[in-house]
């Protein structure tokens, strides 16, 4: 198989609102170096797949807000490769529309689909399972999804069951299970049969163009009508996005599809939805608290997450435990870990304000 038939396509178009004040409208969370690795997000991403995709063959699609940003982090990515759409839409339309896009330049391009944000630890493993995904993207009509083995019953995540794959390494997909309540989650995860969605999409663009023709018409013919990679591109697209659909993938195409697999992954997985989900993944001190610079002391305090955007700042800590401290140059957050649910909430009540927008 032709190496050259593999495309990897990075979804980079969320604002990360959980991630206040650190991440906000103008630079959200996937430009962020969150974890303080000296990468942020979206440069992981690419690092990661680049070992097996060549860069000419990588795209990032991204609101048409973040495509500078995009840019400037990603020089190794031709500048074309990286698509603005003109307003939010959900997963679906971002799907077609590169499927569309990549499909005019190589009608046999086989597609990875990544979240620009996600932490994979096992990247050998992640590596061999993408490599595997795209051959059996080449030799049948598959719609395939990275499915991760979970390790406790959260309710933050969307399951897929499966159905008994035997010897083989993709199995068939049964359902689709939205976040599920905890009751739920326990008995998904004693059942054996369940894994969480990753939102890694692995496609030939012939089998998601079919899939799409199937399932959401209207798409297809409102995509269909733009000519891609021309200099009419751009103005065709901003005239339908205000028309087309906001739906995901998941409940747009996956969830109606019969011919879905999922492959069963250990990835070290994190989706870093929340700054604890950070906090279990950070590198921590004696006193687990998880500092991104050396000038911050800390007494009597134990299981903080602590990120100063000015590291030659000093800040001194003393008696706070589980907590998130976030320090930017506009706002500084201070709350109890297990309240960073309700950092959207903050985010919102914070736009009331008089003025309030410049903070967020």
């Amino acid at each position: 198989m032709s190496q050259s038939n593999n495309y990897c396509v990075i979804m980079a178009g969320g604002v990360g609102s959980r991630f206040w004040p650190m991440s906000t409208q103008k630079f959200p969370k996937q430009f962020q170096d969150i974890l303080g690795t000296g990468r942020t997000m979206i440069q992981q991403t690419y690092d990661r797949i680049s070992q097996i995709i060549p860069a000419e063959n990588i795209f990032v699609i991204t609101n048409k807000e973040y495509v500078d940003v995009s840019r400037s982090q990603l020089p190794e990515v031709p500048e074309n490769n990286i698509v603005g759409e003109p307003m939010m839409k959900n997963t679906a339309a971002c799907n077609l529309y590169m499927a569309n896009k990549i499909a005019e330049t190589n009608p046999d391009a086989n597609l990875i689909v990544l979240p620009a944000d996600h932490l994979i630890l096992k990247e050998k493993t992640f590596l061999e399972k993408v490599q595997y995904a795209l051959d059996l993207a080449t030799d049948h009509d598959y719609l395939i999804t990275l499915g991760i083995t979970p390790t406790r019953p959260d309710t933050g995540y969307g399951y897929i069951q499966f159905i008994d794959k035997g010897d083989s390494e993709a199995a068939k997909v049964k359902t689709f299970t939205e976040k599920p309540s905890l009751e739920i989650a326990r008995t998904f995860l004693e059942s054996g049969d369940f894994l969480w969605n990753a939102g890694i999409f692995v496609w030939n663009t012939k089998s998601i163009q079919k899939a799409f023709a199937d399932h959401l018409p209207d798409m297809v013919e409102q995509f269909n009508s733009c000519e891609y990679n021309s200099g009419k591109e751009v103005r065709c697209i901003e005239l339908i996005y205000p028309k087309v659909a906001k739906i995901s993938i998941d409940n747009g195409i996956m969830e109606k599809a019969r011919n879905v697999y999922v492959i069963p992954a250990d990835l070290g997985w994190s989706d870093l939805g929340t700054w604890t989900s950070v906090y279990e993944n950070a590198a921590k001190d004696e006193q687990k608290n998880a500092v991104n610079s050396k000038y911050v002391m800390t007494y009597n305090s134990r299981g903080n997450v602590i990120r100063l955007k000015n590291r030659n700042k000093a800040a001194i800590i003393d008696g706070l435990k589980n907590y998130i401290i976030v320090d930017t140059d506009k706002a500084l957050l201070i709350c109890p870990r297990d309240h960073d649910q309700l950092i959207k909430e903050y985010v919102q009540d914070l736009k009331n304000f008089k003025k309030g927008n410049k903070f967020i």
